[in-house]
């Protein structure tokens, strides 16, 4: 039998790539999308798709029944920047959908989950350059909160019950396919799409200021090579470490400049910047390599490259239309 697979969250930034990848992994059929929110209509229409509140822990139960799902992966979460503003519902929504699959995995409804934690689990007191995986993790944000304290329940729930949950920290996420969805990264897209569109940028993080960086292909690549992982290679509950690349707001300029030598920058550090600084500038992520082999693919100037040649299709199609 092929494995099931429900994606809740699947209209947000990374839910959106995973959905495609794994529906090329396991077929359309076998991958079903759920969300609250329908405008991606692309999404929405490419196959099996649930209207499903990630909050309402019957809805979840009834798909994964109704579905046969024996695996889920929990997309759905208020970001760093959104939280911040909306501090309880971000504990409510990142704290009880995770509640949810934990609990149904336990009772046996379903096999397995992915669950991904994040570097906003780190604080002003961890190590900033290379970050080990066991470390100080002191977050002064409700989405690191949740975060922290997530990946405290699921080390419990495997180590209780045996549930197979897996995770990763993800960095900063860089794509071309979907908007981000309100975290303190988000620069580090915006500042593609304005490159291609109106030539400046106003960035709201100072420009030495250094974060851990991924573009989306390797997101999604450790995400499913950690889900294809023999349950005997996966030594960490909580959630491993992740790294790909990680540069200043001042070297995506450059490197954006290469390929648009009019382009120009201009620096206004908001309430993010606070955020950022206590966040590390690298992480070391060689637990996740030597455990199930987690290998890059992209460093900054191949993923500009792709993100400004994908960007500017997108414009000229506009423009057409």
């Amino acid at each position: 039998m092929p494995s099931k697979i429900l994606i809740i969250g699947a209209c947000g930034q990374i839910g959106t790539e995973l959905t495609t990848r794994l529906r090329e992994l396991y077929g359309v059929e076998n991958v079903i999308a759920s969300d609250i929110n329908t405008r991606n209509l692309d999404l929405v229409n490419s196959g099996p798709f649930e209207i499903i509140d990630a909050k309402n822990f019957n809805a979840v139960k009834d798909c994964c029944k109704n579905y046969n799902i024996d695996t889920v992966y929990l997309m759905a979460a208020l970001l760093s920047a959104t939280g911040e503003k909306y501090p309880m519902e971000a504990w409510d929504l990142n704290m009880n959908s995770l509640f949810h699959v934990l609990n149904l995995a336990k009772g046996g409804t379903i096999k397995k989950i992915f669950w991904p934690s994040s570097v906003a689990v780190f604080g002003p007191t961890t190590p900033t350059e290379n970050t080990p995986q066991h470390t100080t993790c002191e977050p002064t944000t409700v989405y690191g909160i949740t975060k922290q304290v997530g990946e405290r329940w699921c080390e419990y729930y495997h180590k209780k019950y045996g549930v197979d949950v897996r995770s990763i920290r993800y960095p900063g996420i860089i794509s071309h396919k979907a908007m981000p969805g309100g975290g303190t990264t988000d620069y580090a897209v915006e500042i593609y799409h304005k490159a291609v569109k109106e030539g400046i940028y106003e960035c709201f993080l100072s420009e030495n200021t250094e974060l851990p960086m991924m573009f989306m292909d390797d997101a999604i690549k450790a995400t499913t090579e950690l889900m294809q992982a023999p349950t005997e290679k996966i030594n960490i509950r909580s959630a491993y470490n992740l790294a790909a690349i990680s540069f200043t707001p001042q070297q995506v300029f450059e490197s954006i400049k290469k390929y648009i030598p009019e382009f120009t920058i201009t620096y206004k550090p908001d309430f993010r910047q606070a955020i950022a600084d206590s966040w590390p500038s690298s992480i070391d992520d060689n637990i996740a390599r030597k455990d199930w082999g987690w290998q890059h693919d992209f460093d900054l100037d191949k993923m500009t490259q792709v993100m400004l040649e994908n960007l500017e299709k997108q414009v000229c199609k506009v423009d057409f239309e």
